[in-house]
């Protein structure tokens, strides 16, 4: 009677919750069309209307309620002032809703998204989206251009430094924790700021790998591939998406009413609105699909893209086509709308200053500066140890030579989109170094080369400098804008004179470790075999040198797994783990089979990849029910043992094949992971359950449905290595 009574008083809770919810819901719509009622024309196209900066103009337009948003305006009293032009000098008096990117912190910088995807930690990154959305929100920003959930198979393309890399199954828990993150449990929260999913759809697609290019893909691909982690970030609550700058198999994104219309807004049931990508209507001209500036919004408009960013699009000349039927006005009113329930939501009406005060008590808070550290120690990925060098024994050794371009640089860390970073919050490589080691160990630095030009002139340091050292340390990569937006790579080597630094300081039999700093997965077949060591570090952010001095040291075991795959050459991409069979699988005894004649067809490293200071053992792979019907779960389980010395982490991943469908499926796909803390010696059982609804595909109607038949599934380290069992899905009823 007692737990019967426990649970009617639950269950009266949640339901008080839900209706409080609706009925907030409900005010927030009467507000909203009562509002809506009392615009006119020009002010409705002015929410529709975001501007970057601020000018004299601008902020007569604000007073004149034609402009609702504005971007890259930083400072809590610059806000607070332009907002209260917004609120008390404006006829209707709505807020403006203030943006900025803030992809991977504010001032706080942490590791770069493709970075902190490679910690495998949905926890610690929703903690560090939290923080980033404090400090912006503190310094009067409501609203985050992030985060990018682009699926990327090209390492060619910059921006996949961006997201979370080549899986949608992980992407798609690296958006829900972001957007948890930032956007918290009520957008009302001072604190927290609108999340907004980006670029709405396939951007990570362009062909060649060069950014704002042509995507050509089926409908099965954009629906299996790319849209799942936009679906994510809605189901998790997003208030905004992205429309992107490029066209989908002739359609422009930013035009596009199958993607937004249909899908978004249709199919998702997606209430929030979309925002275009800088001037992404403007540029319909450009493509081809519009004669001018106005065609170009009628499109936009027309497609589902509420707010035009940086565009000019969405004017007042929109008011003639709606006066003689062209134009539908229930489109504009539908847009507004959308705007102004976010603004509501987001407490702007009721609340629209922040307080100057906390600005000075959140901006690098220790604790901020804290986590930063740890998400950037849990980045790093050990790609290569030969022999154990690492972790470097303190005690054997007398010197180190520290060698090359980013070795003691304070910008590359801070990676693309570093926001409010500063360069003197950044800890170098060789202060990480120099803080962890101290007197212990001398430490004897040379730059060596640049990152970007091909002079030579200090190679001869160098080398004296390695000739002192027992062991080398060589710091090198990109730099900070060699990714990111724009920054598109046809060599993915690395670049300038790098390499030949290199192997110049290899033949002097010196032992090197090689510690990478880049964004995007390179092709490292001309040094790997040159280096004892090689630790992918990334851009890490300000805390960057003393996350990788943790690691080389012993201090953290590294635990990061690779979520882009690493090619051989360039010519291998796209290359990604989850990738169809063709009619003839590679056979290397059947020269009439899909492969290359020059180099083999696996990556260098592939999905999931990465190296311990500790040795995992995978065993006893156990399948509950192998007969399963498509409302079951599969329950699988795996025993994982640390065999080594040292205590670590394990990434335990799940992957399952589909055997035969009526449309070809993937090799494997991802559908689980855990990362799982051991000592050393430690065995743990990991259990895994996956609702057969987790096997959906589109079939050869485009029905996405589970179809009965076999299936095995892999548990291991990685997307190459594992355990293997079977199970069969017996009936669709």
């Amino acid at each position: 009677m007692k737990s019967t009574f426990k649970f009617l008083v639950t269950l009266a809770f949640i339901i008080t919750i839900i209706l409080g919810q609706h009925l907030k819901d409900v005010e927030i719509e009467v507000k909203v069309n009562d509002l809506l009622h009392q615009m006119t024309f020009a002010e409705k196209v002015g929410q529709m209307t975001q501007f970057s900066g601020t000018n004299k103009r601008y902020e007569q337009m604000i007073r004149e309620g034609k402009i609702g948003s504005l971007l890259n305006v930083i400072g809590a009293e610059e806000n607070n002032r332009l907002q209260k032009i917004a609120v008390e000098e404006s006829r209707l008096g709505i807020p403006l809703v203030i943006g900025l990117d803030v992809i991977h912190g504010y001032r706080t910088i942490f590791p770069i998204p493709l970075a902190a995807s490679a910690s495998w930690d949905t926890v610690l990154i929703r903690k560090a989206a939290e923080i980033a959305a404090k400090e912006a929100a503190s310094a009067g920003i409501h609203w985050t251009f992030a985060p990018m959930v682009d699926i990327a198979r090209d390492a060619r393309w910059g921006r996949i430094a961006e997201g979370a890399g080549e899986d949608p199954f992980l992407g798609s828990a690296m958006a829900r924790a972001q957007v948890l993150g930032f956007q918290g449990k009520s957008l009302a929260d001072p604190l927290t700021l609108l999340a907004c999913g980006k670029h709405f759809v396939a951007y990570g697609g362009a062909e060649g790998g060069r950014d704002y290019n042509t995507v050509d893909i089926s409908e099965r691909t954009l629906r299996e591939i790319y849209l799942p982690l936009f679906k994510a970030a809605v189901d998790a609550g997003v208030g905004t998406l992205m429309s992107a700058f490029n066209e989908i198999g002739g359609v422009p994104a930013s035009a596009n009413q199958f993607t937004l219309q249909t899908i978004l807004k249709g199919e998702w049931g997606f209430d929030g609105f979309v925002v275009s990508d800088w001037n992404s209507i403007g540029e319909l001209v450009a493509h081809g699909i519009a004669k001018d500036r106005l065609e170009a919004g009628v499109k936009g408009l027309t497609a589902g893209v509420d707010m035009d960013m940086e565009g000019r699009c969405y004017t007042i000349d929109m008011e003639a086509l709606v006066a003689d039927g062209t134009l539908s006005e229930e489109l504009i009113n539908d847009a507004v709308r959308r705007i102004l329930r976010i603004k509501f939501k987001l407490g702007l009406f009721e609340h629209p200053y922040i307080d100057e005060s906390i600005q000075k008590e959140l901006i690098l808070h220790q604790d901020h500066i804290q986590t930063a550290l740890e998400l950037a120690r849990e980045s790093i990925v050990l790609l290569k140890n030969k022999r154990d060098i690492l972790p470097l024994n303190r005690k054997e050794l007398n010197t180190i030579a520290l060698i090359g371009p980013l070795a003691d640089d304070k910008d590359a860390p801070l990676g693309t989109w570093r926001c409010q970073g500063k360069q003197e919050d950044v800890v170098t490589v060789y202060e990480g170094l120099k803080n962890k080691l101290g007197d212990e160990v001398k430490i004897i630095y040379a730059k060596g080369c640049d990152v970007k030009n091909n002079s030579r002139t200090e190679f001869n340091k160098a080398i004296k400098v390695v000739r002192k050292a027992d062991i080398v340390v060589m710091v090198m990569g990109e730099s900070a804008d060699m990714s990111g937006e724009a920054a598109s790579r046809a060599d993915l080597s690395l670049p300038g004179v790098q390499a030949e630094l290199l192997n110049a300081i290899a033949e002097t039999n010196k032992p090197v470790v090689l510690v990478l700093m880049n964004g995007r997965p390179l092709t490292l077949s001309n040094v790997e075999s040159k280096v004892t060591a090689i630790v992918e570090a990334w851009h890490l952010g300000i805390q960057h040198g003393n996350a990788v001095a943790d690691v080389l040291v012993g201090d953290y075991n590294p635990s990061g797994k690779l979520t882009a795959t690493f090619p051989r050459s360039v010519g291998q991409i796209p290359i990604y783990y989850n990738h169809k069979n063709s009619g003839r699988p590679n056979n290397p005894s059947d020269k009439f089979t899909s492969k290359y004649i020059d180099l083999p067809s696996s990556p260098l490293y592939p999905f999931g990849y990465g190296l311990s200071y500790t040795k995992f053992k995978y065993s006893d792979i156990k399948v509950l029910n192998n007969r399963l019907l498509s409302s079951d779960e599969l329950v699988v389980s795996v025993n994982v043992k640390n065999v080594g010395k040292r205590d670590g982490d394990e990434v335990v991943q799940l992957y399952i094949r589909d055997m035969v469908g009526s449309v070809t499926r993937p090799v494997k796909e991802l559908k689980g992971f855990q990362r799982v803390a051991l000592e050393a010696g430690e065995q743990k059982t990991v259990q895994f359950r996956v609702p057969v609804q987790e096997l959906r595909f589109y079939d050869s109607d485009m029905k996405y449905t589970v179809e009965p038949g076999d299936f095995s599934v892999m548990i291991g380290g990685n997307s190459v290595e594992g355990l293997t069992a079977n199970f069969k899905v017996i009936s669709l009823k």
